[in-house]
């Protein structure tokens, strides 16, 4: 990609590896040396506004003229915009926050819900064409401790004590896995809305490089279940970047560089040493205070008044967003054999070289693509014979084996069972286009009415039948569309309205109205056309030429449903 008068989004731009990214953006015309490289526009992003400030004040006084014009975004980007300030602490202590909290991430992401979104509203006002994520996701979803607050809840609801309830809403809260397939999906929509052209993450393996005997941990544990849960959200996030890359009309670049050791440094001083954002207090302790050991150990004293003496004071060095060290520290987890160490300008350089297009050789979304296994000749050989023995079967048995509901969505299902009963009521692409759609609508009804047996198959994996008339309903005693609200006693329900009924019609019922049966027409003829379109090329090039569709002379369900999921949904593979 050429960054020459493009706008940049860095999010958390005011970090280590973010301000370093920065400077090698700007470097870029220097390594061209025919002008001009730079990006017209860089918006960086941190959670307090104060960061975001001081790093566009930094930057347009180390990059004087103008230029470059250098923006701040501030704020939380995994929560709302309305509470895009509010530490996550003010958000859970808010039980109507919290609900909504709750709801943001375990419910379905609907258009409302991503347009209330801090990150997409953050993308949607930057309009940037390439976005460099600097922030380290997974220390900010690991670092709630989920196990800390289940052995809270589990405590709590054992008691029987009064905040029970509260303590469970925040542990839904702090699920990890469901945060972070939100934020992705949140991440998606706005590249393809915003037509952001390159996304590249600077991820973590949430070890610094180590394996399972590493012995810088979080507690007694070696290692910690926190440090564990990090580099799983750290190998789940690089895999669902990894999908991304795969989605069609997705951004034409996206990449993860991921740094496997310490990134130093910041700066070395002398100060006040701070953890969690506030200073060390020296306590006024001496040998006068010791006490008996007893068998019971008190962990956390309060009610200790006594003022401290002063702040520990002392020389560090900032290592960024991995906090600060003490000489010891550092000089022991950059050793040779523990940590070591990686600067941040290196990890820039591969990322902007990865961002113009250069092959660094470090990008783990194409190391992915590299070393996975795809699709196979044999197995595309051996599916052929699969399916012949099926349909050999199917005539033995004089069953029909349309669908079970087993692979989801509903709407595979209810497509394979409408193409079945065009199949039935027409035969073939001719037969189907030849009737009007109420002519269509009646045969597959009285086809139920005629056939208990397929109407009781539909309707017993989940799939109710919506009558011709758009008014009767037949169904089994379970609906998979919608998904269900639940009440205290266990029973579930859902709001019907005509809007509704027709976008459940849509999702996951087999429709027998003459609109439905006008689409399905309208899809026949499309796809006649586009085969058709060929001619009689006989080449490789046509992936579904008139052959593959036996030159019109049936309805095959699963082929219909897979054009459908490939050219309605957008749901085609683009990798093999």
């Amino acid at each position: 990609m050429d960054i020459k008068e493009k706008r940049v989004l860095v999010l958390g731009g005011f970090g280590l590896v973010g301000q370093a990214v920065i400077k090698r953006l700007m470097r870029e015309d220097e390594r061209l040396k025919n002008g001009s490289s730079r990006p017209s526009h860089i918006i960086i992003t941190s959670l307090k506004q104060s960061e975001a400030e001081a790093a566009v004040e930094y930057f347009e006084k180390l990059y004087p003229g103008g230029e470059t014009t250098f923006e701040a975004f501030w704020g939380n980007l995994f929560v709302r915009e309305e509470w895009k300030d509010h530490s996550r602490e003010t958000i859970l202590e808010d039980s109507a926050k919290r609900d909504l909290l709750i709801e943001d991430t375990l419910g379905e992401l609907t258009e409302a819900s991503l347009k209330t979104s801090t990150l997409y509203n953050a993308i949607e006002w930057a309009r940037p064409d390439a976005i460099i994520d600097c922030i380290n996701t997974s220390t900010a979803l690991a670092y709630q401790d989920l196990f800390t607050m289940g052995r809270r809840v589990r405590a709590a609801v054992k008691a029987g004590a009064n905040d029970s309830s509260e303590l469970v809403e925040r542990l839904l809260a702090s699920l990890y896995i469901p945060q972070l397939i939100r934020h992705v999906q949140i991440l998606h929509r706005a590249l393809i809305d915003f037509n952001v052209n390159a996304y590249v993450k600077v991820g973590t393996s949430g070890t610094g490089g180590m394996g399972l005997n590493i012995p810088f941990t979080h507690s007694e544990e070696r290692p910690s279940r926190m440090l564990l849960a990090k580099s799983s959200i750290a190998g789940a996030h690089s895999l669902l970047l990894f999908l991304m890359a795969r989605t069609p009309r997705m951004a034409e670049i996206v990449k993860e560089i991921k740094p496997t050791a310490t990134i130093g440094w910041k700066e070395i001083k002398y100060g006040p040493v701070r953890k969690g954002g506030k200073a060390i207090e020296l306590e006024d302790i001496s040998f006068v205070n010791a006490e008996p050991l007893s068998s019971k150990l008190e962990l956390l004293r309060h009610g200790n008044n006594k003022p401290s003496i002063d702040m520990l004071e002392a020389v560090y060095i900032d290592t960024g967003e991995n906090g600060i060290f003490s000489k010891g520290e550092f000089e022991t987890i950059s050793a040779l054999g523990q940590m070591e160490m990686v600067t941040p300008e290196e990890i820039a350089e591969n990322v902007v070289r990865e961002l113009i297009g250069a092959s660094t050789g470090k990008d783990v979304v194409s190391a992915l693509d590299a070393s996975t296994m795809g699709p196979s000749y044999r197995a595309g050989y051996l599916r052929e014979s699969a399916l012949r023995m099926m349909s050999a079967l199917e005539d033995e048995t004089k069953t029909s084996s349309v669908a079970f509901e087993m692979l989801g969505p509903p709407r595979l299902a209810k497509l394979l069972f409408e193409s079945h009963l065009l199949r039935r009521a027409a035969k073939d692409f001719g037969g189907a286009l030849s009737h009007s759609p109420e002519e269509l609508s009646k045969k597959a009804e009285e086809i139920l009415k005629e056939d208990d047996r397929l109407t009781s198959q539909i309707v017993s994996i989940g799939i109710p039948i919506l009558l011709s008339d758009g008014k009767r309903l037949i169904r089994g005693k379970q609906i998979k569309i919608p998904s269900p609200r639940w009440n205290a006693d266990g029973s579930t329900w859902a709001e019907l309205n005509d809007e509704k009924r027709d976008t459940w019609a849509r999702d996951g019922w087999v429709d027998l109205r003459s609109k439905n049966m006008e689409l399905w027409q309208q899809r026949l003829s499309l796809i006649r056309d586009e085969a058709e379109a060929h001619g009689n090329v006989t080449g490789s090039e046509p992936d579904r030429s008139p052959a593959y569709w036996d030159d019109f002379q049936t309805l095959n369900e699963g082929r219909l449903a897979a054009w459908i999921f490939s050219f309605e949904e957008g749901g085609e593979r683009i990798k093999r």
